[in-house]
């Protein structure tokens, strides 16, 4: 072992010898540059070792401007989301307030129109049950508002006011099953007493059997009723059921959209109607049952 050991021993001084032996060589010895070889090689295996770790830290630079640029980029986006979202907010809000300056210009357009002492009043409510229908009105007593007063639109008949409060009133819609309007066919001037039904539509009774009455007509409001104002819209004839010479179905569909309405004109002024043709329509009018 200790043979061994001192072989590898003089092993290693015979390279170290060799090695300091060339470099010594290549200290004296020059390129065709004239740049002695030990420093042409010392300067080679540094700078390609200056050249890998400029070039490390570059990409890592780049990667680390990268990365801050894509930070940066990120805020941005999400301050534009944020814009845009509020933007969007914005131009739903101009879009409902010029839904509604339109609703309220056309509403002015027809208080002007109407012969008749109005007020106007916004929807406020409709009426959860199928068997009332009706809404709320923002207009109450306080505003003149007073029972049996008829509501109306610019596309026709609303309904009529029954339980009007200080701040508010509900509305009894045309189509509920205990309204009813007298009415009459524009074209042929026809009577009858238009009935609610609870649904969208409305039917037309008591017209006589010999009346002309075609499926597209259109009725209005005669006022003999003593509520509606006349001539005003009612709605459009849509069917028509005969039976033994007689109207046995008669339904109309009302001109005004009741389930979008926003705004309505409630007439404060009571419509003139002889007394005698008042007496003639509630012998004809069905039987009403005010919605507690």
């Amino acid at each position: 072992m200790a043979l061994l050991d001192i072989r590898q021993r003089v092993g290693w001084l015979f390279m170290t010898v060799i090695v300091a032996h060339l470099i010594l060589i290549s200290a004296q010895v020059s390129s065709h540059r004239g740049v002695p070889l030990l420093e042409e090689a010392i300067f080679g295996a540094v700078s390609e070792v200056q050249r890998v770790a400029t070039g490390g830290i570059g990409e890592a630079r780049g990667a680390w401007h990268n990365y801050l640029n894509l930070r940066q980029i990120s805020r941005e986006n999400d301050e534009l989301r944020q814009r845009l979202s509020q933007l969007e907010v914005a131009l739903q809000r101009e879009r409902a307030l010029a839904g509604q300056t339109r609703l309220l210009q056309e509403l002015l357009d027809f208080k002007k129109e109407t012969p008749l002492s109005t007020t106007p009043a916004t929807v406020i409510a409709s009426g959860a049950s199928p068997d009332f229908r009706t809404m709320t009105l923002d207009k109450g007593s306080s505003e003149g508002l007073a029972a049996d007063m008829a509501v109306i639109a610019p596309a026709g008949i609303v309904g009529r006011v029954i339980l009007p409060t200080a701040r508010a009133a509900k509305v009894q819609l045309i189509i509920d099953r205990n309204a009813a309007a007298a009415g009459l066919v524009e074209r042929t001037r026809a009577q009858g007493v238009v009935v609610g039904t609870g649904s969208d539509r409305m039917r037309f009774e008591y017209v006589p059997g010999t009346a002309d009455v075609k499926t597209g007509d259109r009725v209005v409001t005669s006022g003999m009723d003593g509520i509606y104002p006349k001539g005003f819209v009612i709605g459009q004839i849509e069917s028509i059921e005969r039976t033994a010479g007689e109207f046995s179905a008669v339904l109309i569909r009302p001109s005004v959209n009741l389930s979008a309405l926003e705004a309505v004109l409630v007439v404060t002024s009571a419509s003139e109607v002889p007394k005698a043709d008042r007496i003639a329509a509630e012998r004809t009018k069905p039987a009403t049952a005010r919605p507690e």
